[in-house]
């Protein structure tokens, strides 16, 4: 792309650089920034800036947010022997806007990838195995994407679940296999919460 402005250049290149927004996208985007009042791109701006600096991870469940512990962990209304077990916080956001779980979460930051470098070590999970341990908790869902990877990981945290006294389940397979938990609607995803089975059953297909 040929510009007159080297700013406009310099602006497409970094807004290109999010996931799944290509330059003419990106273009178009500085374009209607630079269309709007200079009041209202200092509020866009800013709000990046106040996102960047002051987000944090949950203590407990490791889920983005604005504060120590989130919103989630501290409803109190919410079911503490459920606990729902899924790879970010996109999957808590797609979990949620079924209305289908009153349980709480645990993020794992990821899941085991070997081919990306990522090991066990890397993700939340002793945090995950010492949280039922030592808490109320009577079943955990795995709740991850029907991917090699994520049945990988399933199958890890089943193992290292296995000693303590608690029910371990995965979603039901509403979600396609291979498919990425962030992408499927909200119906079919509430469904495979609601029809979820033991994680020994899925073992046995």
């Amino acid at each position: 792309m040929n510009s007159s402005s080297r700013l406009i250049e310099e602006a497409v290149d970094q807004v290109s650089s999010l996931p799944g927004v290509g330059r003419k996208t990106a273009l178009r985007f500085v374009l209607d920034l630079l269309r709007r009042k200079p009041e209202e791109v200092m509020r866009f701006a800013e709000s990046l800036i106040t996102l960047r600096d002051n987000i944090r991870y949950c203590k407990t469940c490791h889920n983005l947010s604005d504060e120590e512990e989130c919103s989630i962990c501290k409803t109190p209304r919410r079911d503490n022997g459920l606990l729902c077990v899924v790879q970010d916080i996109r999957d808590v956001m797609a979990i949620e806007g079924t209305g289908q779980f009153s349980g709480r979460y645990h993020v794992l930051g990821g899941i085991i990838s070997p081919m990306d470098g990522i090991s066990p070590s890397q993700l939340n999970i002793d945090s995950l195995v010492e949280r039922v341990a030592g808490s109320e908790v009577k079943e955990v869902i795995l709740a991850l994407s029907a991917t090699m990877e994520g049945e990988t990981t399933s199958f890890y945290l089943f193992k290292k679940l296995s000693p303590l006294n608690v029910a371990v389940s995965t979603i039901a397979r509403g979600v396609a296999v291979g498919g990425e938990l962030e992408y499927t609607d909200e119906v079919t995803l509430g469904r495979s919460i609601l029809l979820r089975t033991p994680y020994e059953s899925s073992l046995k297909r």
